[in-house]
This record gives structure tokens, C-alpha cells and sequence, in this order.
């Protein structure tokens, strides 16, 4: 079931008509694809994730994307690695089954459409992972969900 619940697909971001990178997203992470320029050693890259920004470029120039991120991550669990001439960049989110509309605060924004959608499959996702043993593949969802601190009628532990 947790296949399904992945990432069906990446979106892209585009810039001036040209695509910068794609990316996905889970519960718990963000994840941007670069394609990297032929004939650079991938020594000469560089990437520096912090709370809440990123830099990637090659080292000795100037940086193909130093931008804010649109959420803070956490440092420590984030990374990116080179494979098969993709810079993958692997962004832990700090705030579990947010959904982000882009990678980079104010560009490249999901269309309101894909948006939702994309914010119906992490909450299917969030369900299955709260409720194993249940099979969520068949839900409908209204875009509407309580926040489950305040679900059980405001009962406070405290």
C-alpha cells in the first residue's frame, strides 16, 4: 500500500521556459532532482542545505539556485548525492505532513488543482501511517481534516 501512496509523479520547475529541477514530496521530505551539465566533474558541485535555505551551484561560480526554501527543514536529516548525472537533494521537513505548494519560497507554485490533489495524497498517506491494518485506497476526501490534537473533542492530556 505504501507504494501507492508515494509520489506519482514529479513536478517540474520551470523558469523562462526552461526547466530548473523537479521535484516530489512525502509525509516527511522533500526531494529535488537537478540534471546535471555534461562534461563537469561531479567533484566541482557543491550544495549547502540549511533551515531554511539552499544553495547548489559548481564550485568557482556562481550558485544555479540560492534561494529560501518555502518551509524549514532540518539540517541534520537532510543530504543530497550525485547518481547517474542527478544531484538529488533530500529535504527533511521539520513540520511532518506539511504540504509545500513549491521547494522555493514564491516561484514555481503547484497550480490550485494539483495543489489539492497533492495535499489529499499526504493526507491519505498521514491516515494510512496512523491507522496500519486499514485500507484507505478507496477514500474520498473533502479537502477538509481535523487537526488530530483537536479532534477527540478538544480532550487535553494536560
Amino acid at each position: 500500500m505504501a507504494e501507492k501512496l508515494g509520489p506519482e509523479k514529479r513536478h517540474s520547475f520551470l523558469h523562462g521556459g526552461q526547466k530548473v529541477f523537479e521535484w516530489d514530496q512525502t509525509l516527511e521530505e522533500v526531494n529535488i532532482y537537478i540534471t546535471l551539465p555534461p562534461n563537469v566533474p561531479t567533484k566541482l558541485f557543491h550544495c549547502k542545505i540549511q533551515s531554511k535555505h539552499l544553495e547548489v551551484g559548481i564550485k568557482g561560480n556562481p550558485p544555479y539556485l540560492n534561494h529560501d526554501l518555502t518551509s524549514p527543514v532540518k539540517t541534520d536529516d537532510s543530504f543530497w548525492t550525485i547518481e547517474d548525472d542527478i544531484l538529488h537533494v533530500t529535504l527533511q521537513k521539520r513540520e511532518k505532513g506539511q504540504t509545500w505548494s513549491s521547494p522555493i519560497q514564491g516561484q514555481g507554485q503547484l497550480d490550485p488543482l494539483v495543489a489539492d490533489q497533492e495535499q489529499k495524497r499526504l493526507m491519505l498517506q498521514r491516515f494510512q501511517e496512523e491507522n496500519p491494518g486499514f485500507d484507505f485506497s478507496q477514500a474520498q476526501f473533502s479537502g477538509n481534516c481535523p487537526d488530530p490534537r483537536t479532534f477527540m473533542g478538544g480532550i487535553r492530556s494536560d
